[in-house]
This record gives C-alpha cells, structure tokens and sequence, in this order.
C-alpha cells in the first residue's frame, strides 16, 4: 500500500457508539513539505517513432522544477516544472539542432516548454496522476502524468529526498508540432505520438 494512502484505523465512543476514526500515518505526515527537483539526479526524456520501424530517445539536460507534498490530503499536492528546449540532446548534433528550428519547437522564439499542476489524486498502491497544463510554444492543453513514487531517504549530506517516476503519452500536433515529412514506402518520418518520461528526485526544503 502507498505511503501516501496509508492510514491508522482508531475507535472513538461518541453518543454511546463506537465510531472508527482515520489518523495519517506518521511517515505520510513527515513528507509534507516543499521540494525543489534536483535537476543533477533526475531526467525529462520522450521517445518518438522515426521513419516508422524504430524509436529515437531524447532527453532534456536543463530544467527545474518544485513539488508540494501534502501528506494528510495528497489532493492539495502540487508541481511546477520548467524545461529549457535548447537543451535537447537526442545523441545526435545535427537532429538536435533541427529539433531547436521552426520546424519544430523555435526555441529561440520560445524557450521554455512548462508545466503547471492543477489537480493530484492517489489511484492505489504507490501510484499517483498529477494532471495540469503542459505549455509548448504558447500552447496549453491538458496532460495527465501518471507516477510511481519510488519512496523516501536522508542522502549522504543529509538531504530528505523522495523519488517518482512516470510518464504520459502526448500527440504532438497538439500543441503545433507538425513538421514532417512523407516516406516512399508509405507513412511519414516521424510519429505524432510522444511519449514523455519523468524521473525524480527532489530534496526537501527547510
């Protein structure tokens, strides 16, 4: 069962009944806090079909990004994530480069990609969805990320650390992503579906 659905189960008398009363677990209630994501030991990554048979894998190098943890109603948990486009690295210098142009993000025009959270809710076990509005090139639509939180550790400087990952798959079109380009064979060069991947790991702030 999910550190963040964990709950100790008292009775209380009232009226002469008994009445069974929820108390939040004392490792749940110690998580609540606000977390800065350390961006040094954690990834933001997307895996896209190219050219129809094998997939290409990215990741961006800079970003940052904060979480507030309730542990007694994790509804009111929150995230705010920023992520540098230019910051694309997918292996290969001249694909990032193109990746950067107008044809796809123009990162010099709009150099961040962010993500601003509107609604948490536990779906069981240790797995969390964090819903809110992913912004591309001065488009918002709504994305749903489903998370798995790994759990918690005092690392070796004494930092209080938790850990999710996850991921959401996005069509790209979406948000005004359409370069593409025809195959001989049939299809096109690169697939409208993305599926991003998230990584993390934040540290507790005093």
């Amino acid at each position: 069962m999910g550190i963040f659905t964990r709950r100790s189960q008292n009775t209380a008398v009232q009226g002469g009944a008994a009445v069974a009363t929820l108390e939040v677990d004392p490792a749940l209630a110690a998580l609540t806090g606000d977390y800065v994501i350390d961006a040094a030991h954690s990834s933001i990554g997307f895996t896209v079909r190219h050219a129809m048979v094998t997939n290409v894998r990215g990741a961006f190098g800079e970003h940052e990004g904060t979480l507030h943890l309730d542990g007694a109603d994790p509804a009111r948990s929150t995230a705010s994530i920023d992520v540098k486009i230019a910051s694309v690295d997918t292996g290969i210098a001249d694909r990032d480069g193109h990746l950067r142009s107008g044809d796809f993000f123009d990162a010099e025009a709009f150099p961040l990609m962010t993500f601003r959270s509107t609604a948490a809710a536990a779906l069981g076990g240790d797995t969390y969805r964090i819903t809110g509005d992913l912004t591309i090139k001065d488009v918002t639509r709504p994305l749903s990320i489903d998370l798995e939180f790994n759990g918690s550790a005092t690392d070796a400087y004494g930092n209080e650390r938790v850990g999710f990952e996850g991921s959401a798959e996005i069509l790209r079109s979406d948000w005004g992503l359409t370069w593409n380009a025809a195959l001989e064979a049939g299809g096109v060069m690169v697939s409208d579906k993305v599926k991003l991947t998230f990584d993390i790991s934040a540290i507790k702030q005093a």
